[in-house]
């Protein structure tokens, strides 16, 4: 059984060192991503291990993943434990192909772009921004919807 965590940092002091708000931390830790214990005082106190943490939630979030998704990922790990550069690797790589379709969405969207732009007519039966392949027209025939 690994030795229990020591729990030396403040909130202020997470906060500081993650670049992330004492807000945020709170909001982490409803959400189950991270943990504190309290002291006697009922105060906060993070345990160091915290900061990797956060390190690896706030790279999972800066590519787009849920917290929930996140938080699914983390409590695959054994104990809780923090999350290792192997940790991360292995997690990472269910996302990789999330992160794929995202990025192929984005491309279609940016060239559908270009192409709107450049037909200008912003017909709400053939834009292929608004209405991509005439979907609406198999929806509600006759009839044209700008929502």
């Amino acid at each position: 059984m690994p030795p229990e965590p020591s729990f030396v940092l403040t909130p202020a002091q997470v906060a500081e060192r993650s670049g992330l708000s004492v807000p945020t931390l709170h909001h982490y830790e409803r959400e189950g991503l991270i943990r504190s214990a309290r002291t006697t005082g009922n105060q906060r106190r993070y345990a160091r291990e915290t900061l990797r943490r956060l390190a690896f939630i706030r790279a999972a979030v800066r590519v787009g993943v849920p917290l929930a998704e996140i938080r699914a990922a983390l409590n695959t790990l054994p104990e809780g434990r923090t999350p290792t550069r192997a940790d991360w690797a292995a997690l990472s790589a269910r996302w990789r192909t999330q992160l794929d379709g995202r990025i192929a969405a984005l491309i279609r969207l940016r060239d559908d772009l270009s192409g709107c732009i450049a037909c200008g007519c912003l017909s709400l039966e053939t834009c292929a921004l608004h209405n991509p392949r005439d979907e609406a027209s198999r929806r509600h025939p006759g009839r044209s919807r700008l929502s």
